[in-house]
């Protein structure tokens, strides 16, 4: 972790100097270049001019003051930081003809994907900080709303689909270097909150992001992108909260989280299920998990990634559907027209100093509930797993028809645990590993379990 923190460091000197060596100026307003914050005026032009003026003179601070500006897509540019003071609110356009899509992809579930509200693409020294606000305003692009606005904004109801899946992130980075998002807050996006593609560099530090409004609601994304720190953020999602990927095969590697706190409706903590490439190095830590419907920690390889040094560590967990759940499968899905991947691997890959309280049966997608859930498959084990001073709390409530299930294999299926139904463990089921170290694992039961405390299945 070294190396990350040399490149927040290198960064945050840059902009310092950045600014300071601007002699003639070194910030430039936004309603200087006719933006209105009158919560009605598209400002898509003024700010997007105000963000070119800043680059070309060599790079400063773009900055929104207090009111709601209406946009459509806006990119930075090399050297500029968009300064968005508190009470300030940079509020996205209910018109999908307003947006454009960098970098377009087809994501996991087939939908096109690549508009934003926010982007930069193939730029350096950049960043978003301040106490302020960006809305993506997510709501308006569910299909009733875009089909209420079909007539008003001139766009076909035949196509309302197309904007529909094509909805955009909030804010998105591809393919640039030496980024900060610091302090702002990131609500009711379309789609994702934060994506960063192939970008590398990154420092998140201090942001809110609440994001409920429409579906694929993540929070942050890391996909396919090196040297980042992510550090006391409040993330609460539909989807999942903070998730590593790669759709396309440049490894996601080299990322420290800390101290941050992770709701969400799917999964707080998520490597895949988009896997094509590596994920190496990434340590989460002393994080807080809860209210959390569709897993804690999720570690998936699926469409050909080698998963290896991944430290999670001194997580606490409450109100947390399936605390820990690992898989390696043969899906081997493709992305961006690259060549499918050779089934991946899962190896050295240490959990320890967990403490976990499992949703109610009546809350859990799968009922009775399990607390650990590990599987390669028949022809491709998992390797080293450490697992260390581990205690889930669990409602209980198997019974001896449980304790008989035999779990599918699926190899080809979305690794999801929900899929697999109810476990033959309450506490630990694992199969189709190499090596598989445990030390001071305790699960306590709430109720009666007729269920064994541990399967292991082809495991050493």
């Amino acid at each position: 972790m070294q190396i990350i923190q040399k490149y927040r460091l290198v960064f945050f000197v840059g902009i310092f100097i950045l600014i300071s060596s601007c002699q003639s100026k070194s910030s430039w307003d936004i309603r200087e270049f006719g933006a209105v914050a009158d919560s009605t005026t598209i400002n898509t032009v003024a700010i997007q001019n105000a963000i070119d003026a800043c680059s070309e003179a060599g790079g400063g601070m773009v900055i929104m003051k207090e009111g709601n500006y209406i946009t459509g897509t806006i990119l930075l540019k090399n050297n500029v930081i968009l300064k968005i003071d508190e009470g300030a609110k940079l509020i996205g356009s209910k018109n999908p003809l307003d947006y454009k899509s960098i970098d377009p992809f087809t994501d996991a579930v087939g939908q096109l994907r690549g508009k934003c509200l926010v982007g930069a693409e193939d730029v350096s020294n950049i960043g978003i900080i301040g106490n302020g606000t960006i809305d993506g305003m997510g709501k308006h692009f569910l299909r009733e709303n875009l089909l209420l606005n079909a007539d008003k904004f001139g766009f076909e109801k035949s196509k309302v689909r197309k904007y529909q899946s094509n909805r955009p992130f909030l804010v998105r980075f591809v393919k640039s270097s030496n980024i900060t998002v610091k302090d702002v807050h990131l609500r009711s996006a379309a789609a994702w909150a934060l994506h960063f593609f192939q970008s590398n560099k990154i420092n998140v530090d201090g942001i809110d992001i609440y994001n409920h409004n429409n579906h694929n609601t993540d929070g942050i994304d890391m996909d396919s992108s090196s040297d980042a720190v992510i550090k006391n953020c409040n993330i609460d999602t539909a989807d999942d909260a903070i998730c590593f990927k790669t759709t396309s095969p440049v490894p996601t590697q080299n990322i420290l989280v800390e101290n941050c706190r992770l709701k969400s409706n799917w999964g707080a903590v998520k490597f895949g299920t988009e896997s094509m490439g590596d994920f190496k190095n990434i340590t989460v830590k002393n994080c807080y998990l809860h209210n959390t419907k569709g897993g804690g920690i999720k570690v998936l390889s699926v469409d050909g990634a080698n998963i290896s040094d991944i430290v999670l560590d001194s997580l606490t967990m409450k109100n947390v559907d399936m605390p820990i759940f690992v898989r390696l499968g043969e899906r081997l899905r493709t992305y961006r027209y690259a060549p499918k991947q050779k089934v991946g691997s899962i190896n050295n890959i240490s959990i320890s100093n967990i403490s976990a309280i499992s949703r109610s049966i009546e809350e859990s997608r799968v009922s009775p509930p399990s607390g650990i859930f590990i599987t390669g498959t028949s022809n491709h084990k998992i390797g080293k797993v450490s697992l260390n001073n581990i205690k889930i709390t669990l409602p209980g409530g198997g019974n001896e028809e449980h304790s008989k299930i035999v779990v599918a294999e699926d190899e080809k299926r979305y690794p999801e645990f929900s899929f697999f139904g109810v476990s033959p463990a309450y506490g630990i089921y694992a199969r189709h590993i190499n090596n598989l170290k445990t030390d001071n694992i305790k699960f306590t039961l709430l109720d009666d379990d007729q269920r064994k405390e541990i399967v292991f299945d082809d495991v050493n």
